[in-house]
Parts: C-alpha cells; sequence; structure tokens
C-alpha cells in the first residue's frame, strides 16, 4: 500500500470536512502595501495610459483664483458623525486639476469606493450648478484633525492634490512647503516627468486612535509605484512612508523624497527692491545629516541662472529643507506667516546606500513660484522591469533647533553685507570684498568661557579669495560669530564656501555643522 495514501485515508472525516471549509471560506488578510504593490506590478507591466479628463470648460478654465472659490460643505464632512479624531473633505475639480482621481475607504480590511457627489460642494461662488446626477469624480483630497485645540476636529493637517504632491501641517503651523511622492528628471534638458496619484485607499480609524493609514497607487510613463503613508499629528507632524516601485522604462534621473519650496530673498541674501519685510521664504537652508554624524548646512539662494548642487553621500542618516528663521520679526508679514511655516526633515529608515543629496534652485521673480528642490538621487539606475523600495520618516516642525545633539553648535544666522575695513579714525571703508557674518549657537558651545576661544576652519573654491576672517564671542547669543571677507575672481561663476568651528586647544576638535554657502554666480 502505498505509504502516503495511507496517511491520508487515516485522516478523521471531521478534519477532512473542516479542512474543505476552510478552503472554501474567504481571505481576512488584512488590506496591506503588498495590495497596492501587486496593483502597481501589473501596471508596469502594461504601456502607459495617460489619465483623461472629462471636465467641463466651465471648471476646466477657471483661474487658480475661482478655483479655490469652491467650497467643501462642512456638513458633509466625511466621519464626522463617527466619533472619530479624523474627518475628511475632498477637492472638487478644476483649473489645473482636471483629472478624477480615485478614493476608497477600508473598513474591516473590505474595500468601498467613496462615491462622488455633487452635494459635497458649494460651487455658488463660480456661478455654476452642478447637476445632482454628476459623476465627476474627485481630484484629491484633505484630513482634518483636532491639533490646534482638542475639541475642534476640522484643524486641516494633510493635503493630497495635484500629481504625487502633499502638504502637511502641525499644531501651530500655517502651509508652506510641499512634499512629493517622487521626481523624475528634474533639472533635465528632456524635461520633466510628473508622477500621478490615481488612487488612494483611506484606513477608517477606530474611536481615540490618532493615527491614520493612507495608501497610494502611483503611475507614470515610466514608473508604477504603491505608497503607505501612516500620519501620526502632533506638536511635530509625523508620516512614515514606505513604497516600492516597479520600472517600465529606464530612467536618467530619480529622486526619492523630493521636497518643494520658495526661497524669494533673505539676510543671506537681501531683496534688491527695498522691503519692509526683511525676508520671504518658505525654507532658508538645506540641511544633512551624514552617516557619520556630521551635519551639514546650505543657506538657500534666488540664483540669477540655474544652479545645482549635488552632496555625495553613503547611506545618510537624513536631510531636508529647514525655515531656519522661525520669529515674526524675521519676516514682518501678517498676510503669510513665513514664522509658522514648517521646517521637512527626511529621516531614513532603511540603508539608502550611495548616492546624493540634489538641491536645485531656480531664479524666480516673486514669491508665487516653487523654486527650491531638494531629494536624493541613488548612484545605481533602474531599467525596464526593476524594482526599487524604500522607507523613510518625514517631521513637519518648528522647532528646527531640536534636532541638533548638544554637542554640535549650528549656523543660527547668516547675514549678506559687502566687505570694509576700519580706519584709524573709526570709519568703515569698504574694501571691495564681499562678506559672510555666521553666527553659530548652539548648548555646549554656549559652555565655553568667552576667553576660552575657537577658532573658524575656512575652505573656499578656486574662483575665491579669503582676504580676512575673525572670530569674537557673542553675548548676546552665548555662542561665536565668524565675519568672514573674499573677493570673487570669476562673477559669472559661482563660488563655493566652507566654515566650522573647532577647540582652539591643539585638538582641533569639531564644534560645529559645516556651514557650506553657494555665493551665486551673476
Amino acid at each position: 500500500m502505498n505509504k502516503k495514501w495511507h496517511l491520508i485515508k487515516r485522516v478523521s472525516p471531521a478534519i477532512g470536512l473542516l479542512s474543505l471549509l476552510c478552503l472554501s471560506l474567504p481571505s481576512a488578510m488584512a488590506f496591506s502595501l503588498q495590495d497596492v504593490a501587486q496593483q502597481a506590478k501589473v501596471l508596469s507591466e502594461k504601456p502607459y495610459v495617460k489619465p483623461q479628463s472629462h471636465l467641463p470648460n466651465e471648471y476646466k478654465n477657471l483661474s487658480y483664483a475661482d478655483y479655490q472659490k469652491i467650497y467643501f460643505n462642512y456638513d458633509k464632512n466625511y466621519w464626522k458623525n463617527d466619533n472619530l479624531m479624523f474627518m475628511l473633505q475632498f477637492y472638487h475639480q478644476g483649473s489645473y486639476f482636471d483629472t478624477p482621481v480615485k478614493i476608497n475607504e477600508i473598513i474591516n480590511n473590505k474595500v468601498s469606493p467613496i462615491q462622488y457627489s455633487a452635494d459635497y460642494f458649494d460651487t455658488r461662488a463660480i456661478n455654476q450648478q452642478e447637476p445632482k446626477d454628476s459623476q465627476l469624480g474627485f481630484a484629491g483630497f484633505k484630513v482634518q484633525f483636532p491639533i490646534n485645540q482638542s475639541k475642534k476636529r476640522d484643524d486641516e493637517i494633510f493635503s493630497a492634490l495635484g500629481a504625487s504632491y502633499f502638504r502637511v501641517v502641525g499644531k501651530g503651523q500655517v502651509y508652506g512647503l510641499s512634499a512629493r511622492a517622487l521626481a523624475i528628471d528634474t533639472g533635465l534638458m528632456s524635461g520633466e516627468e510628473f508622477p500621478h496619484f490615481s488612487e488612494f485607499w483611506l484606513e477608517k480609524p477606530k474611536a481615540k486612535q490618532k493615527y491614520l493609514v493612507i495608501y497610494a497607487l502611483l503611475d507614470s510613463p515610466r514608473v508604477t509605484g504603491a505608497y503607505k503613508f501612516i500620519l501620526r499629528p502632533n506638536n511635530e507632524m509625523v508620516i512614515d512612508v514606505e513604497s516600492q516601485l516597479y520600472f517600465r522604462d529606464g530612467i536618467e534621473k530619480l529622486g526619492i523624497a523630493p521636497l518643494t519650496s520658495m526661497f524669494l530673498y533673505g539676510k543671506n541674501q537681501p531683496a534688491i527692491t527695498p522691503n519692509y519685510r526683511p525676508a520671504i521664504h518658505d525654507s532658508n537652508g538645506l540641511s544633512i545629516l551624514t552617516t557619520d554624524n556630521r551635519w551639514i548646512w546650505r543657506p538657500l539662494n534666488n540664483p540669477q541662472k540655474l544652479s545645482f548642487s549635488n552632496f555625495n553621500l553613503d547611506n545618510p542618516k537624513g536631510f531636508g529643507l529647514i525655515q531656519r528663521d522661525d520669529g515674526f520679526s524675521d519676516y514682518q508679514d501678517l498676510d503669510d506667516r513665513y514664522d509658522l511655516r514648517p521646517s521637512a526633515w527626511i529621516e531614513a529608515l532603511s540603508p539608502w546606500g550611495k548616492g546624493h543629496v540634489e538641491l536645485i534652485e531656480i531664479p524666480t521673480p516673486d514669491e508665487t513660484n516653487d523654486n527650491i528642490v531638494s531629494f536624493w538621487v541613488p548612484e545605481k539606475h533602474y531599467g525596464k522591469g526593476d524594482q526599487f523600495s524604500i522607507k523613510y520618516r518625514l517631521h513637519f516642525m518648528l522647532n528646527e533647533a531640536g534636532r541638533y545633539p548638544a554637542n554640535i553648535a549650528y549656523a543660527k544666522e547668516t547675514l549678506y553685507s559687502l566687505g570694509d575695513v576700519k580706519q584709524a579714525n573709526l570709519v568703515r571703508k569698504l574694501d571691495g570684498s564681499v562678506s559672510y557674518v555666521i553666527d553659530f549657537v548652539g548648548k555646549d558651545l554656549a559652555l565655553i568661557p568667552k576667553d576660552k576661544s575657537v577658532k573658524p576652519f575656512i575652505n573656499i573654491s578656486d574662483n575665491g579669495e579669503v582676504v580676512g576672517s575673525k572670530v569674537i564671542y557673542n553675548p548676546v547669543t552665548k555662542g561665536w560669530r565668524v565675519i568672514l571677507r573674499f573677493k570673487v575672481k570669476d562673477a559669472a561663476k559661482a563660488t563655493e564656501i566652507y566654515v566650522s568651528l573647532l577647540s582652539n586647544d591643539g585638538k582641533d576638535k569639531l564644534l560645529s555643522e559645516t556651514w557650506n554657502a553657494q555665493y551665486p554666480a551673476k
């Protein structure tokens, strides 16, 4: 007798019946990133289909200002009557946002589409009456949570609208810079490709649950992707991001965890035209933390020419676009409140390998244009059929100084001036140089007695020449000020400058981040 057959025959009839029943029951597996990843993989094996717009011209031709006059009816807030911490609102299609996005709800692992209804929206301000049976579809959505007042649930904390862009705020913050899922060939002469989220899945939270899980399907001519976002609202807004990408074709420049911001002018690059506002920017610097715990600070510019800066790294711990100036007096702007716009810090949660953090600065004449882009570019190039996965954590915060350990000072201020020298009669005379004044502050730095000097380490690229420098104690900040004067050899070329503080005790211990400014070409 066949031994295997004999063993099967000896199984209890009851057990056999139970096995058959188990096989016939539907799977109760939880919805996960892999469900979206499977869709992305299948999609990547098919030709790209450009999303079609069926939006009537009366909505498609709206100016952006008029588009903003389409309001969501508060009484229709999704989950409003479910006694949850979170609520949802949706965006109407219109203006630039003229293609529909599918939005689904996950309840007990069951997926159901959130049906579009014209009743969600108030279009009276643009003199439009949408048919009750309209099936236009949503352009995106926003998430609300009681971030500022415990009983006020309609504070907006997250907005997903347009391509793969999303914006986030925490307690006491206002919208500033934007994040994106992916950047493709940004800044290349071939032109940028903008991936878009075509579908979302939102897990309906339980009562008193203080986090929200969102899944998204990304599509683009050369890549598809699955994304998982976990939103954790607090004083510092935190989003855990996990993604899996599938390539339809090769990409020359793959931008991971892109951030998009605006820098018009600031203390390191004052306004050309006099303005009562000392600065206008959503961010004023790029911050990087290397794998060996070295900190880099790069003040932003509004250049006259398109500018690229690359920071080659192996497994960086993080990078971000930072709003370091955080006081109202830094901006004097009551309308736009740049002092309340958050910094965005990206923390690597998995090894990123070799590559570089790229910074692109684009000339802009006004504050309406996002002219700053930064992202991680892997050294490896990906081609058709390849896959790529990554994990990181986004922090949106106002307390930027809290990122630094006590033993690392940071450049709190970067001030620009024409260089001068004090004469015997105490009158200052311009000497044809330009000057940066850098104020370093830090917890341990403040403990160094003012009679115990520190020294600067200064390096400048071949296009510049240092003509004078000094470091002096700043009793106001309990830190140290570096005053640097230099001359530029060729104004048509950019000049790189590096400054850091060292102990002056013979050990040359690094006391600060590396301040790396680029004096822009003209």
